[in-house]
């Protein structure tokens, strides 16, 4: 795996807060994830084969990057991103991903409409983007759109872990999964970060 060039880091960094000032509610971070964090997230994905990855709130790339050069040209990646600037940013740095305009409940639809299931679902959104909306859980769907021996990879801020949102989707994550395990701190994140992983869903 390559880190990106400190350019594109800059650049990703530079769009992120943008958009993150536009839209704080649609962007989660102001800053994106480090290359350590990075590969941390995508540990599940396997060196053979041709695996479906799916990433949601994929922002700048930051793992975007790291799944690419972990796939190697393999598979299918699809990146499903809400706010539509970095839609457009996402798909013109990285022409071999399928990046959809879309909100990540639309992920039981995006899946159907193209036959897939995944492998790997990779998510960098926030715990608050899990809470119900309108009566709908985002977690059973997405457990839905993997296969059964699937894997879901979300990563949490190690200073967040204790509060209540966090709490109850660490709750859900193990009601929805057989597996649920977490990573070490990852320390040279900024903040320093930690990687849930969870496997086989019910």
């Amino acid at each position: 795996m390559r880190p990106t060039s400190p350019a594109a880091d800059m650049s990703g960094g530079t769009s992120l807060l943008r958009e993150f000032l536009r839209a704080p509610l649609l962007t989660a971070t102001v800053a994106p994830s480090s290359r350590w964090l990075a590969a941390q997230m995508v540990v599940p994905i396997p060196e053979r084969g041709e695996p479906t990855i799916v990433e949601l709130g994929p922002g700048t790339g930051a793992f975007t990057q790291v799944i690419q050069d972990r796939l190697g040209g393999r598979g299918h990646h699809l990146a499903v991103e809400l706010n539509s600037r970095l839609a457009g940013l996402l798909g013109r740095r990285f022409p071999g991903v399928e990046v959809v305009h879309a909100g990540a409940a639309e992920l039981p639809v995006l899946m159907a409409e193209r036959g897939l299931s995944a492998d790997i679902v990779v998510s960098g959104l926030p715990w608050v983007a899990f809470r119900p909306v309108a009566g709908t859980r985002l977690l059973p769907l997405v457990a839905g759109s993997l296969s059964p021996e699937g894997v879901f990879t979300q990563f949490a801020y190690r200073w967040t872990r204790w509060a209540p949102p966090a709490r109850e989707h660490l709750r859900d994550l193990r009601t929805t999964f057989e597996e649920v395990v977490l990573s070490r701190t990852v320390w040279r994140n900024l903040p320093p970060a930690l990687v849930y992983l969870a496997r086989r869903p019910r």
